[in-house]
């Protein structure tokens, strides 16, 4: 396996949609695990999209198991998430967010309390998923990279609610 470089803002790929996925196969399966050890790799990362890393396909790969202030929170474990599409969502909540494309900086964006996903895992089957709270901000986070988003541009205002990462020594 293979840790890929994370694209880093203000990269324009960064801003690119990408595409769905189409082809199963061997390839996929190989990228999702250089994906997944890019993702382990990174500072305490709960997910990473596929456009993080110059690839433009519809990948993303969410896992808030092991985030100190949910262990006992409702979610799903260890999720490979492709061509994931929101179909609902009830309630808004504000939040602090971090990137790894966005490594100097959190901010707090609005985003649904709960979502209704549906999604593909890594052998084309159609998933379904009622996720709530900060596994559901994750996902909303990491579609937005699929779509040419970054937490930037969700800030509720970017006077009050952009702050420079404290790091740890």
């Amino acid at each position: 396996m293979t840790v890929l470089d994370i694209i880093t803002y203000p990269d324009a790929r960064l801003k690119q949609v990408a595409d769905e996925v189409k082809m199963f196969d061997s390839g996929l399966l190989e990228f999702i695990q250089n994906l997944e050890e890019t993702m382990a790799a990174g500072p305490g990362g709960v997910g990473i999209a596929a456009t993080q890393v110059g690839v433009m396909q519809r990948i993303a790969i969410v896992d808030v198991s092991n985030y100190p202030k949910i262990k006992k929170a409702k979610h799903h474990g260890h999720l490979i998430l492709i061509n994931p599409e929101i179909v609902d969502w009830q309630g808004m909540k504000k939040g602090r967010e971090g990137c790894m494309s966005v490594p100097d900086f959190t901010g707090n964006v609005i985003r649904a309390e709960n979502i209704i996903l549906n999604a593909l895992d890594e052998n084309g089957k159609q998933q379904e998923y009622e996720m709530e709270g900060f596994e559901a901000r994750a996902v909303q986070h990491e579609i937005d990279h699929l779509d040419g988003l970054l937490f930037l541009d969700r800030l509720v205002s970017r006077r009050n609610d952009l702050f420079k990462r404290k790091y740890k020594d």
